[in-house]
């Protein structure tokens, strides 16, 4: 088996069903011989918004992957890859690289370190015997923390070479952290003496497949909610409880609860100061 042909493998183990891809790229053939259908985009910023929304709608449960051409083809996929790291979404991207004989010479582009900054993790393949080790790696940030784009970077000549070792490789298991039971306790009592408690939901929600538990503690407390952009949909706008969402467009039931709000609690979102995609807390809460 060659490197391309063991990492279709792999991401079938991993469950990917389909490869976002913008050719010249030798693992576009070997996908589709593994029986994952290659889409071809027509820009590799499309590529990396297919692969995004595909894991944004199903919550990060099934991940996408993006494939593309070393030099301009690495570098048109930037700036979809930013808005993936910006809005914490998992997305695989298998960027093809310069062969390592020539990856070194200025001034080619290379992936593992143009991406550094936007990626939750990169890393380059040297070795060929390293390649389920490295995609173990890639699937276990995918799957476990706060979710964000990942990167490997596969050399042009690495690529094509023949796997010697032997392919032991089961999907990673997905795991979550829990809250501890006393902190739960203490958010609650807050919760019940607070006199006018609000609730933001964001993303995370999504994530974690929440709303119905959302829903419950809303109503059993009547307490309304507010969303960030990304957490919109994480409660339904058609309930009483909502208040809409919360961005730096906002409707006057967000801005009056939380001028009014004497405690807010933050369910699934970092509460970031961004003057388009969430609303600013006011001081005091």
């Amino acid at each position: 088996m060659k490197v391309v042909d063991v990492i279709a493998e792999i991401l079938k183990r991993e469950g990917v069903e389909f490869l976002s891809c913008y050719p010249t790229n030798p693992l576009i053939e070997a996908a589709a011989s593994a029986g994952i259908r290659p889409i071809v985009c027509r820009q590799e910023r499309v590529g990396v918004g297919i692969a995004d929304g595909f894991s944004r709608v199903t919550n990060g449960r099934r991940i996408g992957v993006f494939t593309m051409q070393a030099g301009p083809g690495a570098e048109n996929a930037f700036s979809g890859v930013a808005t993936a790291y910006s809005d914490s979404v998992p997305v695989l991207c298998l960027p093809v690289g310069h062969p390592r004989g020539s990856s070194q010479v200025f001034h080619f582009f290379r992936s593992a370190q143009a991406y550094a900054p936007i990626s939750k993790w990169v890393e380059e393949i040297t070795v060929t015997d390293q390649v389920p080790e490295i995609l173990r790696r890639a699937f276990t940030y995918l799957k476990l923390g706060r979710p964000g784009p990942v990167m490997v970077e596969i050399p042009g000549d690495i690529a094509v070479e023949e796997f010697s070792g032997a392919l032991n490789y089961k999907p990673v298991k997905r795991t979550t952290s829990g809250a501890n039971a006393r902190d739960v306790a203490e958010a609650a009592k807050v919760l019940l003496q607070a006199r006018n408690p609000m609730i933001i939901a964001g993303q995370g929600v999504l994530y974690a497949e929440a709303t119905d538990e959302l829903i419950e503690l809303a109503e059993l407390a009547q307490l309304p909610v507010s969303t960030p952009l990304e957490g919109k949909s994480a409660f339904p706008e058609h309930h009483a409880l909502s208040l809409g969402t919360g961005s730096g467009v906002m409707p006057r039931t967000v801005h009056t609860f939380l001028q009014k709000a004497d405690v807010i609690l933050a369910i699934g979102t970092s509460l970031t100061k961004h003057n388009i995609t969430a609303a600013t807390i006011p001081p005091g809460k």
